[in-house]
């Protein structure tokens, strides 16, 4: 396609993945997919989506800004874990770009889906505090690290295994917390984008014009999901997981 068809197709493609990263956590349902349609290898669609995805956080930030007023300390302590994770995973991309992990992607897509079904599906809309055992909150903060090192390796369907980590460590709101987890997630990109700088090539072009409709859609989508229940939300994760599964599975057998 032509270059001012390429960033129109890119841009409107941003807009729907970012609304789809706030109401589904599955920004890479099109952003992957829509590099791979736009020319990319699928290593370097997964480089550039990452760097596009970046300007995930700047629109939901603009959007949630009083949501996240007094939660700052807290979110802090999950991006330690969540950022030191995917510096690892970008590093391990650079250095181990092979098939192994493309032909598990698909089912950890799908098995993480369904736990943030469960997940979803046993709380409301509400702050309270919670009883923990000690050992799975040790077990949730590792599952950020390794979720920060899957965003920065592959990052399909990452944001659900951050909101899992997120959504079980902190006894804030759900909106609360789905704004911390896009956050979290879009500095995730930027610290793997910058491992990225110096071992590999990014394509700037098509990573800015879908980080042009990454804005856009980021902040129109955690205004839409004000209006969606928590049942609703589960289902559309659960069935853009399944879609995104398929795709993966079709394209690593």
């Amino acid at each position: 396609m032509s270059t001012p068809v390429l960033i129109m197709f890119l841009i409107l493609a941003g807009i729907v993945s970012g609304i789809v990263s706030a109401v589904a956590s599955m920004a890479s349902l099109v952003s992957y997919p829509a590099l791979l349609i736009a020319g990319c290898s699928p290593v370097m669609a997964n480089i550039t989506s990452t760097a596009a995805l970046i300007f995930t956080g700047p629109g939901v930030l603009l959007a949630s800004a009083q949501k996240m007023k007094g939660h700052w300390e807290e979110f802090g302590g999950y991006c330690l874990f969540l950022l030191t994770g995917a510096a690892t995973g970008g590093l391990l991309l650079i250095a181990f770009p092979g098939k192994i992990f493309e032909k598990i992607v698909p089912f950890l897509v799908l098995f993480s889906s369904i736990g943030l079904m469960a997940a979803n599906g046993r709380k409301k809309n509400e702050a309270r505090p919670k009883k923990r055992a000690k050992f799975k909150i040790v077990l949730a903060y590792i599952g950020l690290f390794m979720g920060g090192m899957y965003s920065g390796y592959f990052g399909a369907a990452a944001g659900v295994l951050h909101l899992i980590c997120i959504n079980y460590l902190s006894s804030d709101d759900f909106y609360t917390v789905n704004a911390m987890k896009d956050i979290v997630g879009a500095l995730a990109n930027l610290v793997a984008l910058i491992v990225f700088i110096f071992g590999a090539h990014v394509n700037w072009l098509m990573a800015f014009s879908m980080a042009i409709g990454l804005f856009i859609g980021g902040f129109i989508g955690q205004y839409s999901i004000k209006y969606l229940s928590l049942r609703i939300v589960s289902w559309i994760t659960f069935g853009f997981s399944i879609i995104l599964a398929g795709w993966l599975f079709w394209q690593a057998y």
